[in-house]
This record gives structure tokens, sequence and C-alpha cells, in this order.
């Protein structure tokens, strides 16, 4: 369900989301966004009036401290980066690659990010990096799959994120008259399903699915049990 954050672009409860035994994911519960930097006045008073209880900062320490949501240093906002500042540019050509270099480095970290949204006991979970399609989608995808929610349905929610941010690819385009910087802009900014499709196919291959990565992690029975019992009814 999308919905109006004034300044975001990309902004969705996925409440309404029916798992392979026939529960439905909450509404209310896990909220996926992209960065909130640019929230309008009336965008933070709508974030207060949906309840949201946390707010899952996935970005990394320069982003945070450049590009600061009006949430940054409250109580709401949990940092949670998925890289370490240690870590090296990922150097992959593709975006798959670079979400599977992600995924394979820091096991603990995205298992961290996920632990965070099954933690929340009171309120939504407000899931974020900067665009709201790569990172945040590669943790929603694992906390759906743990809840149950079959790929198809997981591969049509990360989808609409290229229906929402297809204006601002445009943009993006528009304003870069090097017209050879294009292919590679449209490989990192675009959203298609093969990608989230590809970065789960990794997952099974090299960990047995998205649960057993989750415990790879670091990542518990209890923590899993947890994460299912906050997010489907």
């Amino acid at each position: 369900m999308d919905l109006e954050w004034a300044g975001c672009r990309n902004v969705r409860d996925v409440g309404g989301l029916r798992a392979a035994d026939g529960r439905v994911v909450r509404a209310g519960v896990l909220i996926r966004a992209d960065s909130l930097q640019y929230l309008t006045d009336d965008g933070v008073d709508a974030v207060r009036r949906a309840g949201v209880g946390r707010i899952l900062d996935l970005r990394g320490d320069g982003e945070v401290a450049e590009y600061p949501t009006p949430f940054t240093g409250t109580p709401l906002a949990v940092r949670q980066a998925l890289q370490d500042p240690a870590d090296p540019d990922h150097g992959q050509p593709t975006i798959v690659e670079a979400c599977t270099w992600m995924l394979d480095r820091r096991p603990e970290l995205f298992a961290a990010a996920v632990k965070a949204i099954a933690d929340e006991e009171d309120g939504a979970v407000v899931v974020h990096c900067h665009g709201g399609k790569d990172r945040t989608g590669m943790v929603v995808a694992l906390a759906l799959s743990v809840a149950g929610v079959p790929e198809e349905e997981i591969v049509a929610d990360y989808f609409l994120t290229q229906e929402r941010l297809a204006p601002w690819l445009e943009e993006q385009l528009a304003a870069e008259p090097d017209v050879s910087k294009h292919p590679e802009m449209i490989e990192f900014r675009d959203t298609r399903a093969e990608s989230i499709v590809a970065i789960l196919r990794h997952l099974d291959t090299k960990y047995g699915g998205p649960e057993a990565y989750l415990r790879h992690g670091g990542l518990t029975d209890e923590d899993l049990s947890k994460l299912r019992a906050r997010l489907v009814s």
C-alpha cells in the first residue's frame, strides 16, 4: 500500500502480502522507503501519524553525515549500515554482483537489520536507505522470506520501486549530458525484477536460502520465530 509522505518518492507499507500458508502480512508493521532527508514538515507529520516506532537507516556514515533526515539523532532513528566503514568499495560491474558482494561480506549486518525489525514491539518499522531499492529491497526481501511470503510476491513488491523511481531516473539521465555514462547509471539506478530474483538464487545456492543465510549471520530460532510473529497473522 502506497503511503503519501511529502518529500519521499518511494514509500509503502508491505502489509497485505499473503504468505504461502494463507496468513497475511500485517499492515502498519513494516514500511519501506527511500531516504527521508527531503521530508517536508507535512511529510514528518505523516510519519508520526503512521505510528512509527523505529526508523531503520541502512545508509553508511558518510551518507548520513551529508544527508541527515529530520529523525537523525532522535530516539526513533536506529543506524544499521550494511557495510563496515573499513570495507573497500564493492567495485562490481552490475547491481546484482554489488548486492551479492555486500551480502557475502557482511551477513552479520544484514542479520542485525532483520533482527531490528523483529525486536520492535510498538509501532511500525520504517526501513530506508537512499533510493529505497537495493539495500532496503534486500532487507525487506529477507524479512518477507522468513515470514513465508512466496518469492513471486517478494519480486512483485521489489518491482514496484521501478514505477515509483522512474521519474527520478529520467531526471538523473537528463541531467547527465555525457551519454556514455547512461548505461552505468541505468544499471545501478533502475530496479529490475530479474535483479532480486538473481539475488535470491544466490542465497539459495550459497547458503540454502534466506533463512539459512540469516542463521549464518547470527540469528537464532527465537529471533526468526519472533520475526514471523511480528509480521504475519
